[in-house]
């Protein structure tokens, strides 16, 4: 919600400067977001009236202006050289006088300043500006044309009132009686004591008696319609300059003067209303739900399908205008557009609530209507529509026609004053709660240590009894509220030495080089489809957005996103990863925090290495991440448990350089490249490699257990060993039994695949070198305990996995 300063102070003026009144609202629970001049800094700029406008003699683009700016101009007119298109005699515009300071022509940078100029020969004193160069809008086709009974040489700042503040709201969804000007006023009345003034707003007179037939067939969507026929309306006339400019200052752009009168309405009110073009109605409307199969072009081009969930404004012919969030492009006013019906109702929140979002649209009266407009007042504001319609538009108007079918009927909500005191956690008293209702005009009744307030209409917030205790501390203050220490003892609880966090994992992956992203926990379903093989995701009712239709049950698509969105923006290395929820149904009923009404959604770590292995430098040649590099990584995030890596396949990853990892015998995450055709599928110039792993396995770490060194040497044995091709390295070692016997320990360094046939090696076969670490810590080994140990070893992995010495 965005309002200008000035048009608040009109309803309610406390004495306050702008800076105490923007935090006075924050702190009231209508949080300003923002605070922002209507005008960047200048000075000495004034209106001017261009008396003649010649051409330049020289230039056939420029103009040679005569401008006249009051007292500025005692000796006689300003000669002013200008290019605007717009350049005329009897013209008003800014004129910045030689000396004026202006706004620079990019931020940051230092003010423009005035001087006597001369342009192809001809002198000029002074420049007429456009609104661009004021740093007003970006209008740059000519000069700000100024009303013309601004009088010339007035400040251009007050003329144009730009020593105002804009007020951008972020209003929470409980606060709908803020969405307007004098709804915030009224807010600010209450806090302040401040007096709230409420313009009357008289009947206007009808001069005909034509009503247009209205029926209400849905009660449960439209409690209330109000309307009235105006004739002879002109829809060409201008809108206002005043009014023109608070819609600006609102952030709404100006259209026409129908279209801008009801949108001022709007703001000034927080009351949505439609003008249709009443020629176009055929016989009378209908409030009605839609039906399957109907169809409706809106004002905004977009033609959408009807159901019996969104509600309808239909005439003879069919649907309209879709009820409290746009109108039919069929009824939309025009330039020739002579009579108007101008429409005024309540629309029930729950009828209207997501509709829009169904349409992938939203619109300024879904937001009001889905969080309740008052009911009360639709004939006051169509007196108020009908008025400056009137003045602005001229026109014949008609009587209202107000039908009153189902409103909602008021809920007395009590506030126990003791509880109240609890919950605030400071004493208060029933005379300063009766003292808070009666500022924000609610009407109460007390009671022994009770208060019961009967909601006024415009208050759809107030439903329980915690409504009207945040009501109270809110107006008192929060600021009010004092610093109690908890009573309990805050004991900070160790975590066991086995257990660790997962910002310790964050730590880790850091230190490997990786950089954390956070992704949506919604995601498109083509990325559950091809990355995570969920052919059935969990769907979201209302998505954000259109592509953002589904809940992750993996992280890689986020990552690989990651990936593309870097890889637009030219980054040829990219590392990161993320710690999040994934989401799966389960139908299984588990005592555990991760499974909620059928969905199990446990908490995953992923990563994403691509380009160089190393960032550039001169010591060692580059070359690109591979399988073991990232392999490496996890085998770090583990340590010091020793995880397996054990071939497999996954849908998003290459079937042969993929691999399951396993902790104790359980699964526990893959690893692997991206399969090539999802690497050409998203646009990969090479393929990333990932890994993805649940959390709650590497939350759990084996603690050092003490060992005394040693009293022994060690001694080492390599062995080359000529087994099949098919015979894996963890195979080779389980063979070896590394633990077993005097082997303390196994480690391949070499293999040999030779290109040709050789001598001992067959044509599927291959050497693998292995060193061997032997040990007895009781006593030194000698050469006949260390060939027996070898031979034992030879003799298992012979049986095991059919190796053999080579030769």
């Amino acid at each position: 919600m965005q309002f200008p300063e000035s048009w608040l102070r009109e309803f309610c003026n406390p004495p306050l400067s702008t800076q105490q009144l923007a935090d006075l609202l924050t702190m009231a629970g209508l949080e300003v977001e923002e605070l922002r001049p209507v005008a960047p800094p200048f000075t000495n700029v004034v209106v001017g009236e261009i008396v003649e406008a010649v051409p330049h003699p020289n230039a056939d683009r420029l103009r040679v202006c005569k401008v006249a700016a009051g007292a500025h101009t005692k000796d006689g007119l300003l000669q002013v050289v200008c290019g605007a298109p717009n350049a005329r005699a009897g013209l008003k515009a800014p004129l910045a006088l030689v000396g004026a300071q202006l706004p620079p022509a990019e931020e940051g940078g230092a003010p423009f300043e005035i001087k006597v100029g001369k342009l192809r020969g001809v002198e000029s004193f002074g420049m007429l500006c456009s609104a661009r160069e004021l740093k007003l809008s970006d209008d740059h086709g000519g000069l700000l044309e100024l009303a013309s009974d601004a009088p010339a040489g007035a400040d251009l700042r007050a003329a144009l009132n730009l020593d105002d503040t804009l007020f951008t709201l972020k209003l929470t969804p409980n606060l709908a009686h803020c969405l307007s000007v004098y709804g915030i006023a009224r807010e600010v009345s209450a806090l302040t004591g401040a007096p709230l003034k409420t313009p009357a707003i008289p009947p206007v007179a009808p001069v005909h008696d034509a009503k247009l037939p209205v029926r209400i067939e849905a009660p449960d969507l439209c409690g209330r319609f109000s309307g009235r026929i105006v004739r002879n309306v002109d829809t060409t006339a201008k809108t206002p300059a005043w009014m023109v400019e608070r819609l600006a200052r609102c952030g709404q752009r100006s259209v026409t003067a129908l279209v801008d009168i009801s949108n001022y309405v709007m703001f000034e009110y927080g009351r949505p209303s439609h003008i249709f073009d009443l020629d176009k109605i055929h016989e009378g409307l209908v409030v009605r739900w839609g039906r399957p199969g109907e169809t409706l072009k809106l004002l905004n081009g977009q033609t959408v399908a009807l159901d019996a969930q969104v509600g309808v404004i239909a005439d003879a012919t069919g649907p309209e205008s879709l009820a409290g969030i746009m109108g039919g492009d069929a009824t939309a006013v025009s330039d020739a557009t002579k009579n108007v019906y101008v429409e005024a109702a309540f629309w029930w929140p729950k009828a209207v609530a997501g509709r829009s979002r169904r349409f992938n649209f939203a619109t300024d009266a879904g937001h009001r209507f889905e969080r309740g407009v008052d009911p009360a007042l639709t004939v006051q504001h169509i007196e108020r529509i009908t008025q400056l319609i009137v003045e602005i538009c001229g026109g014949e108007p008609g009587p209202i026609d107000d039908q009153v079918v189902n409103l909602p009927a008021p809920k007395p909500v009590t506030l126990r004053v003791a509880r109240a005191a609890k919950v605030i956690g400071m004493p208060v008293t029933q005379a300063q709660c009766a003292d808070v209702f009666r500022r924000l005009a609610l009407p109460f009744t007390e009671g022994d240590g009770t208060l019961t307030v009967t909601p006024p209409s415009w208050r759809f917030d107030l439903a329980i009894e915690e409504d009207l205790i945040e009501e109270v501390i809110r107006v008192i203050g929060y600021d009010r509220l004092p610093t109690t220490p908890p009573i309990a003892p805050v004991t900070a609880h160790v975590k066991p030495e086995h257990h660790r966090s997962a910002h310790r994992l964050r730590h880790l992956l850091a230190a490997l080089d990786y950089q954390e992203t956070i992704g949506f926990s919604f995601v498109e379903e083509r990325w559950e489809h091809e990355l995570a093989g969920n052919a059935d995701p969990i769907r979201l009712l209302n998505p954000i957005a259109a592509p953002l239709a589904v809940m992750r049950s993996s992280l890689v698509g986020s990552l690989v996103q990651v990936l593309r969105h870097n890889l637009a923006r030219k980054q040829p290395r990219v590392r990161v990863f993320e710690i999040g929820r994934v989401f799966m149904k389960d139908a299984s009923v588990r005592d555990s925090d991760t499974t909620v009404a059928g969905v199990h959604q446990p908490m995953r770590i992923a990563a994403l290495a691509y380009g160089a292995a190393d960032e550039l430098q001169w010591g060692t040649k580059e070359r690109g991440v591979d399988f073991f590099d990232v392999k490496g990584d996890v085998e770090a995030l583990f340590a010091p448990r020793r995880p397996r890596f054990v071939a497999g396949t996954h849908p998003a990853l290459h079937p042969g350089r993929c691999a399951r990892i396993e902790v104790d015998g359980v699964a526990v995450g893959w690893i692997g490249e991206l399969h090539p055709k999802w690497r050409q599928a998203y646009d990969l110039p090479h393929a990333p490699v990932l890994f993805e792993l649940e959390l709650e396995a590497l939350l759990v770490r084996d603690v050092p257990q003490f060992q005394p060194l040693p009293r022994q040497q060690p001694v080492t044995r390599d062995l080359a060993l000529v087994v099949a091709d098919g015979v894996s390295h963890e195979a080779l070692v389980d063979a070896i039994g590394p633990g077993e016997g005097l082997v303390r320990s196994a480690r391949l360094f070499d293999i040999y695949k030779p290109a040709q046939p050789v001598a001992g090696i067959g044509a599927h076969e291959r050497s693998l070198a292995v060193r061997l670490e032997l040990l007895d810590e009781a006593a030194t080994l000698t050469d006949e305990r260390i060939d027996a140990e070898l031979a034992r070893v030879l003799q298992r992995l012979a049986q095991r996995v059919g190796a053999r010495l080579r030769a």
